[in-house]
Parts: structure tokens; sequence; C-alpha cells
């Protein structure tokens, strides 16, 4: 196990993905008696897999993320060619359509959001962001002058730009303020250093305590980083924002089994609904291929000048 996360740091994957292809390891050589997987061959990974499929009955993508983790572990650390594997035990994802919510049940699910995930939800639906995206900006990444928002290594560690609404300029300088004093806080009492990317806080000493390079959203406790061994305040967990959408969403009365991903694909639904370009959305999203976006709707290329959020058009009520 120590080998399998040594080689996916290497390789500079997100400590999530080390973390999901971790466990799937370990519950791979769990469910075999834990035999060492070089005695393992095609037949125990079939088993396995069926046994997810059949006896835990998990979904296509699920499965497929297991076989990814096990294939690793073959190809990357115990040094075996794989051809024998992928061929016949890959499952067949199905292609089923987003859950998207129109403009008026948009406004009504925003509307019954309360705190910090109110903010968020508007900003997931504002910018079309992925939820950890959202939860994953500094302070830096907001560009008011530009209406900009900077991603930096999204999905497939990618950087790219997206649109800012207007109408969260005051809601998001009010959350900036509020991260600031909690941070402030933080440096009079000796903390205020947040974890940076890859080898940055050996290369800029000072960046970890810097404003600029601050969680947006803040965590509202500190938490002990067993990694540097200090005490940290991460941002807020996605599990706040989702549990919040779900309790607005029945206030709502929205029959649509919505969570805060469906914002995002409302976004890119609406975007093309009032005539932008799929070109334009796709780049918005950070889909690599056009055709993920097309899940979507189709439509005529119109060019991609004049973007506007879809959330500066919403008919929100009064605070």
């Amino acid at each position: 196990m120590d080998l399998l996360k040594d080689s996916l740091r290497i390789r500079h994957y997100s400590p999530r993905t080390l973390k999901t292809y971790a466990s799937w390891v370990r519950r791979y050589i769990s469910f075999h008696g834990l035999q060492h997987p070089k005695d393992l061959d095609e037949s125990h990974i079939e088993v396995f897999l069926t046994y997810l499929a059949v006896q835990r009955n998990v979904s296509a993508s699920t499965q497929n993320q297991a076989l990814a983790a096990i294939l690793y572990l073959y190809r990357e650390v115990l040094g075996r060619p794989t051809h024998w594997i992928e061929a016949p035990v890959r499952a067949r994802r199905p292609r089923r359509l987003p859950v998207v919510l129109t403009t008026e049940e948009v406004a009504r699910v925003l509307a019954a959001m309360r705190g910090v995930p109110a903010l968020l939800g508007r900003v997931l639906y504002g910018t079309g962001l992925r939820l950890t995206e959202a939860l994953q900006l500094r302070v830096k990444d907001i560009d008011f002058g530009r209406r900009s928002i900077l991603v930096r290594s999204g999905k497939g560690r990618k950087d790219r730009v997206t649109v800012l609404p207007s109408r969260l300029r005051v809601e998001l300088t009010n959350q900036l303020g509020a991260a600031r004093t909690v941070h402030m806080d933080d440096l009079l009492r000796g903390f205020g250093r947040v974890r940076l990317p890859n080898a940055l806080a050996v290369k800029y000493p000072n960046a970890e305590s810097a404003w600029s390079w601050q969680w947006v959203f803040p965590a509202p406790r500190r938490h002990f980083d067993p990694d540097s061994e200090t005490e940290r305040r991460h941002h807020i967990h996605e599990s706040s924002v989702q549990k919040e959408m779900r309790r607005a969403a029945g206030q709502a009365g929205i029959a649509k089994p919505a969570t805060a991903h469906s914002l995002r694909h409302s976004f890119a639904t609406h975007l093309l609904e009032s005539g932008h370009d799929i070109r334009t959305v796709q780049k918005l999203l950070g889909h690599e291929d056009v055709r993920t976006t097309m899940i979507y709707t189709h439509v005529l290329n119109r060019g991609p000048h004049g973007v506007r959020s879809p959330f500066d058009s919403l008919d929100l009520p009064s605070e």
C-alpha cells in the first residue's frame, strides 16, 4: 500500500484519487483473503468485479473505478502487463440524462438555501463549477475586474476560466471579508497557514500564510493535518452543501432528485437554451470532448460573443 501511494504521489494524482485507489486495492486484497496481488490473476479480478455488480449492486461507473485502481496496481506498482485484464471485464456505462432544473425551480431552491451553502449554490449555478472546484477556490482565483473565475487543476488537472456573475459581486465580497477575519484571527493565534499544492510551500515559504492563497470558503474549525503535523484550516466540507441542497429542494417542493451537481447541469442547459455556442459552453464547463456537452442539447453555433451567466437573469425574492 505504501508503494501504491508513493507511485500515485510521484505522478501527481490528486489526494482524492489516491484515497479512492487505495481503498479499492485494499478491498480487492481483503476480498481474496489477504493474498498478495502478484499471486492473483485475471479470474480473481473478474470474480471481484462480479461480486461488486451482483452482490453489491454497484453502478457501472463504480465498477470501472474499481477496475481502474486494480489496473494501476498491476501496471505501475507490480510492473505487470494489463492487456489481459481490460477487454473482457470493463463494464459499459449507460448513457443517462442529467437532472436539470427549470429557472423557476432554481430560483426556488436557491431562495430556500441558508448560510454559506446558499452562496455556494449561487456560485454553482452562476458559474457552472463542480462542487469540489467551488470549495477549492482561493482568494486569488476570483477576478472581479474581468468578471471571471480561474479554476486551477480541475478535472483532468486542467486549468480553465469561467464567467463570474455580476450579481454575485456583493455576496462574494462579503464572504471574502468574513474569510479574511477568520484568517487574521488564525494568524494572531499562531495558525493561518493553508495547505499548498505540490511543493509550493518549499519554493515560497511565506505563501502558506499569504491572504491570496487562503480558501474563499474556509471551514468553521481547524483540523490536524497528519502530513505536515500542523493544525490547519481546510475549506468547508462538501457534505454540508449537499445536505443543505437536499433540505432546500424538499422545502421548495422539488420532486426531482436534485443535488448540488444539478445546478451545474442547469447552468449548461440554460446557456444552450438561451442560444450560446456549445463550444463556448464546453470550455466553461471544462469538458475535454464536446460530445460530453452534447448530452444537454444540440444548438446552432452562434459564436462565443456576449456570454452572460444565467444567474444574472434570475428573479430571486428579496432577502
